[in-house]
């Protein structure tokens, strides 16, 4: 067996690797993820494809994954964000009220 047929072997052996007798799926590519990244990257367009990619079917588990995650932390941040702006106008309303 010369390399060429080696390595041929070997790309076969990890595209379908098997765990307990489940096939794993190939994982997504660098260019997958790059237009996953540059398709995030545009507003409005972002949640509805985290939406999709999320809870769909169809897309691989590793984007799955992500999106959930990263819709995760836009609801930490959306929340978080909140709570700051309402304490600073508390803030404010509180410093406003005790000039007069």
């Amino acid at each position: 067996m010369d390399n060429n047929e080696f390595q041929q072997s070997n790309e076969t052996q990890v595209n379908k690797a098997q765990v307990n007798g489940t096939q794993l799926e190939a994982p997504l590519t660098l260019g997958e993820w790059l237009i996953t990244l540059i398709i995030l990257m545009i507003p409005c367009v972002n949640i509805v494809m985290l939406l999709v990619w999320g809870f769909g079917n169809g897309s691989s588990v590793s984007r799955k994954n992500y999106c959930r995650a990263a819709l995760i932390l836009m609801v930490i941040g959306v929340v978080l964000s909140f709570i700051f702006s309402a304490s600073i106008a508390a803030l404010f309303a509180t410093a406003l009220n005790g000039a007069y």
